[in-house]
């Protein structure tokens, strides 16, 4: 299990049919909402426009998912005050999405009063009640334990990205209504869950000024079309997997992913392409955090790249340094890439 839960993934570089991104294009490092209308372009094509993007790690991304829920599923999915009609909204959508971005690969199909949606992938059957709520789901080809406990659980299992659902009331208040996190970036769903979006971000280095304008923010997550927006920080493995807690008997320093050696040097740019879309109908949002890692050494080799990175981590605040964990590494970090 260990094993599984330390599983690395290849970087856009090892891959011809992954989706490539460099958020760092003003060499400066932001904190900043930076939302785009969804479909804009950033060189990768049609793939720019969908929701979901599966390419040829999928399976690497799956086992990691598996191997988290395996190791203790309410570590990773957390709900709180997630209605039925919420949850129903929010499956109806993922599988429409999935449905038409790869039709090749999910069928869905009535079947009497019911549903069934087929992922060829994972030759998994989910098999859906009128609500849209999950009654069985069969997989031939790998056991899942423990088995699925609701729809999202399941459809999350289906795709290479996080989800949260961001919820709103009739006062304007919000929060964080479902996560699933299999591949959490130093942060843990059972801290986020049911708080507002102001205070999941306390922790954020220079979040201050955007948290004033949280409920705004939080409005336009939920009925402006659907937006893209790009967060980035620096590991030194491609482990999508980084919750805050590590598994027992597992040094923390060797889990967190934040020892950079310059003697021996291994350095990657792990990207989150997230996808807010909304569901004013049902004052919701649904979030997507679809995570990537492009290898530094490649980058060291366009010097145009290479320079805006160089830039960007120079441009760090102390605290943003602190959030990332780079406190102790940046010199090192910034000397390896001039040299």
């Amino acid at each position: 299990m260990l094993y599984d839960l330390f599983q690395a993934v290849k970087t856009v570089e090892e891959l011809k049919d992954s989706a490539c991104y460099f958020p760092l294009q003003n060499g400066r490092y932001e904190v900043k909402p930076g939302m785009m209308s969804l479909g804009s372009s950033f060189g990768n094509n049609e793939v720019d426009n969908r929701l979901f993007q599966i390419d040829s790690n999928f399976y690497d991304y799956r086992q990691v998912k598996l191997a988290a829920r395996k190791s203790c599923l309410k570590k990773y999915y957390q709900t709180c005050n997630y209605s039925n009609s919420v949850a129903q909204a929010v499956a109806q959508l993922i599988i429409n999405r999935l449905s038409e971005e790869y039709p090749q690969y999910f069928h869905w199909v009535s079947q009497d009063k019911n549903f069934l949606l087929h992922n060829q992938l994972t030759e998994e059957k989910l098999y859906l009640d009128k609500n849209l709520e999950l009654l069985k789901s069969e997989s031939p080809l790998q056991a899942i334990f423990p088995s699925y406990v609701s729809t999202l659980d399941a459809l999350a299992a289906q795709i290479q990205s996080d989800i949260v659902v961001i919820c709103r009331n009739e006062n304007g208040d919000n929060w964080m209504s479902a996560i699933h996190l299999c591949y959490p970036n130093h942060w843990a769903a059972e801290e986020k869950i049911g708080k507002n979006f102001a205070t999941v971000h306390l922790p954020v280095a220079g979040m201050e000024k955007i948290n004033q304008r949280a409920k705004a923010i939080v409005n336009t997550m939920i009925e402006r079309k659907p937006m893209v927006r790009f967060a980035w920080g620096l590991s030194t493995d491609t482990r999508l997997n980084h919750h805050p807690q590590p598994p027992s008997d597992i040094v923390l320093q060797e889990w967190q992913g934040r020892n950079f050696n310059i003697t021996n040097p291994k350095l990657f740019l792990r990207i989150e392409r997230q996808v807010i879309w909304g569901l004013p109908e049902h004052n919701a949002a649904i979030f997507t955090i679809r995570t990537y890692f492009r290898d530094c050494r490649v980058i060291k080799k366009d010097i145009v790249l290479n320079n805006k990175l160089y830039s960007a981590i120079e441009s760090m605040t102390p605290e943003s340094l602190k959030y990332k964990g780079l406190v102790e590494s940046k010199q090192d970090i910034l000397t390896w890439l001039i040299n």
